[in-house]
């Protein structure tokens, strides 16, 4: 039975992607090596940003609830959009 690919957190993700930039600064990489970095760091930079803006709109959700006491609503990403 084949596990399911677990997808890597946000801090495991820009770990990564300094990696990148840094192989890409200053390693000599062929041109297949370094597109395939470029589109692997795009894509992690996406989902961190994703994560990001993830995380800005729940504290929004909080403290737009903030009467007295915080209160944790759940967020929907599709509800906002």
């Amino acid at each position: 039975m084949a596990k399911a690919k677990k997808e890597p957190g946000f801090e495991e993700s820009l770990q990564r992607l300094e990696e990148i930039v840094e192989r890409l600064e200053d390693d000599e990489l062929e041109l297949e090596q370094s597109l395939a970095l470029f589109e692997e760091g795009v894509k992690l930079a996406s989902a961190c940003n994703q994560r990001l803006d993830e995380a800005e709109k729940k504290v929004t959700l909080l403290l737009k609830n903030n009467e007295d006491a915080l209160v944790e609503a759940p967020f929907d990403a599709d509800e906002e959009e």
